[in-house]
């Protein structure tokens, strides 16, 4: 099999081939990896084993038709995580995020419609659906996103099932929660949190600090988008969840308790603008249909990461900033 894996080289990208290259994924045993990645600020060969016979890594911007009508043929698939992902920067200028999200999804659509790609499988996220007060979503919920990064999102969703309707292409769609684990680029709320509690600094926190998040493993997003890969349904969206719902200002705590930081590093922040209070997704298709199950116990899998980030201060230390979440 030939796998091309969109953003390839960032977070969750990276940990999927891995995966798929350390032979995981007894249905993608021996598969070929083709990653093409901008390599932007969060996209790092680091994150990538060297060249091989079963990687191929190519430099490119998924918005050049041209280059990716020519990348994708003779692939089998291909797996889109590619994206501007950080909700403070859309905020701060939406043009890249409509430019990767949107017209860099309809560039990789179209190559794959035109060079007979049998799956494409569309990484997405939970924030197309909107705060949730007191609503879970499900995969038929309208879509109501409040940040530029969420509508940019949802744009390249409805982009891809118009290619199933229109096309007939096998599009299926994941909309996973907050994911963390080793390797995340220091802008989202765990890994910015670790590495200033572990240079000794605060972390800012939005507002009061109760906005609500779930919380997923990288290992089990990637085995979510494996499973949709293998046997997910053409032009179905699947909800990606794991049960773990918590407070950031209640996360927070559990990261100054792990890094043995003092209690009180924590500065607070103005909320942003049209902060969501509350994300909630109803996962019951991924886990009937395609037997999902998260592997990864929130607790021992927080703890891990922090070991991973208090243990690779030379992958971090550069690239460590401000930011909050």
């Amino acid at each position: 099999m030939r796998l091309l894996v969109a953003g390839g080289a960032g977070f969750i990208g990276s940990h999927f081939v891995s995966s798929v290259l350390d032979n995981r994924y007894p249905a993608l045993a021996g598969a070929e990896v083709t990653v093409v990645d901008a390599f932007t600020y969060a996209g790092r060969r680091a994150n990538l084993a060297q060249d091989g016979p079963r990687l191929r890594i190519v430099a490119a911007d998924i918005t050049d038709a041209d280059a990716m009508l020519d990348l994708l043929r003779g692939h089998d698939a291909i797996v889109n995580f590619a994206a501007e992902s950080h909700v403070d920067r859309s905020i701060a200028d939406g043009v890249a995020f409509v430019r990767t999200n949107v017209a860099g999804t309809q560039s990789l659509l179209e190559a794959a419609r035109r060079n007979g790609v049998p799956v494409f499988v569309q990484v997405s996220t939970d924030e197309v659906y909107g705060s949730m007060e007191e609503d879970t979503a499900t995969e038929s919920y309208p879509l109501v996103p409040s940040s530029p990064y969420a509508a940019s999102k949802a744009a390249g969703d409805l982009m891809a099932l118009a290619y199933h309707r229109t096309h007939g292409l096998d599009v299926r769609i994941t909309r996973c929660t907050n994911t963390f684990g080793p390797r995340q680029f220091p802008e989202k709320l765990i890994p910015l949190a670790i590495t200033e509690l572990l240079k000794g600094g605060k972390v800012r926190l939005y507002g009061d600090g109760l906005n609500v998040r779930e919380w997923l493993h990288v290992d089990d997003h990637c085995n979510a988008v494996r499973l949709v890969l293998e046997k997910g349904r053409s032009g179905t969206v699947y909800n990606v969840a794991g049960g773990t719902e918590m407070t950031n200002r209640d996360l927070v705590g559990l990261l100054i308790e792990q890094t043995g930081a003092v209690p009180d590093a924590i500065e607070r922040a103005p909320d942003r603008p049209a902060h969501d209070r509350r994300y909630s997704i109803d996962w019951t298709r991924i886990q009937e249909e395609l037997g999902f199950a998260p592997e990864r116990a929130f607790s021992p899998a927080l703890a891990e990461t922090v070991d991973w980030y208090r243990d690779n201060p030379d992958w971090w230390a550069p690239i460590a900033g401000g930011g909050a979440r």
